[in-house]
């Protein structure tokens, strides 16, 4: 992917992301009398492996894993889907804003390239598993979680898109179909990192070589239409 702005607002953008991103926690004896979201969506995150879908889970399992009662589930979701839901829009709202920093720090194209697809190679291993949670959902999940991943990559896609324009207007050059070259982009990222998610690290190095390669051709190409079409 290319490059995203912190000029985009989206709806997803209200989501309430201003707790500490979410961290690997150890279960407590006993039940607890109160919990909150982010509580289980760890639990939620505890609980899914790199097959394993959170269709798969049952409510007791998140509860027995959040140390609550089940009916204490309730106070903040009507089911697994509404959670599953606010957590996959969670997790595309936290990768943006990673994303956007890293590439807001590049000026160069070649520079954004290679940190983009380096720090999302990053969140691969991250404790939050964000990333891993959208992959897998996107490819694996129910479809409502499917179309849930979908509206995330659109985000993704819209403001790729802008910043595409950004930096080429920068540059004084133009490319055709920004539009579809985001799309382009933002797929063969995601695809990337569907593949290499349980590949050793040195294969992962060098898909992810392969594919800063594949977004150069794209990018040039998309220029070379511009100018053929003048």
């Amino acid at each position: 992917m290319d490059s995203m702005t912190s000029s985009s607002t989206t709806n997803s953008d209200s989501l309430d992301v201003s707790a500490s991103p979410i961290k690997t926690s150890t279960r407590t004896v006993g039940r607890k009398a109160t919990i909150t979201k982010e509580e289980l969506f760890q639990a939620t995150l505890n609980l899914i492996g790199p097959q394993k879908s959170i269709s798969s889970l049952s409510l007791r399992e998140i509860a027995r894993e959040a140390s609550i009662a089940p009916n204490s589930f309730y106070r903040h979701f009507k089911d697994i889907d509404e959670l599953a839901i606010e957590l996959i829009n969670r997790a595309g709202l936290v990768l943006r804003q990673i994303i956007r920093e890293a590439r807001l720090k590049a000026t160069q194209q070649e520079s954004i390239i290679r940190s983009s697809v380096e720090i999302f190679l990053q969140q691969l291993d991250t404790d939050e598993g964000y990333l891993s949670l959208l992959l897998r959902e996107g490819y694996t999940g129910s479809i409502s979680y499917k179309q849930a991943v979908e509206q995330q990559l659109n985000f993704f896609q819209q403001e790729l898109q802008e910043d595409l324009v950004r930096l080429e207007d920068l540059h004084n050059s133009k490319m055709a179909h920004p539009e579809i070259v985001a799309i382009g982009i933002t797929q063969l990222v995601f695809n990337m990192g569907a593949k290499v998610l349980d590949l050793p690290p040195k294969e992962r190095r060098r898909t992810a070589e392969q594919t800063m390669l594949m977004i150069r051709m794209i990018l040039e190409g998309a220029r070379i239409l511009d100018h053929k079409h003048k």
